[in-house]
């Protein structure tokens, strides 16, 4: 299993975990902050950092 996979797992058992202990808009509010943070940081980088953040990631795919 990848390492990315795994991690999607655990924040989707996290995600769940949260929804079952805390109220429903609490949340709901968590989970949308663990997904537009990283969002909002992408959007926020010029066009020649987005390149480079993708050209990083087919990097470490493979050669």
């Amino acid at each position: 299993m990848s390492p990315r996979t795994k991690v999607v797992l655990v924040g989707g058992a996290a995600a769940l975990f949260l929804w079952w202990i805390l109220p429903n808009f609490l949340a709901t509010l968590i989970i949308l902050g663990l997904i537009a943070v990283p969002v909002a940081a992408y959007l926020m980088l010029d066009p020649s950092q987005r390149r480079r953040v993708r050209a990083q990631g087919r990097k470490r795919l493979g050669p």
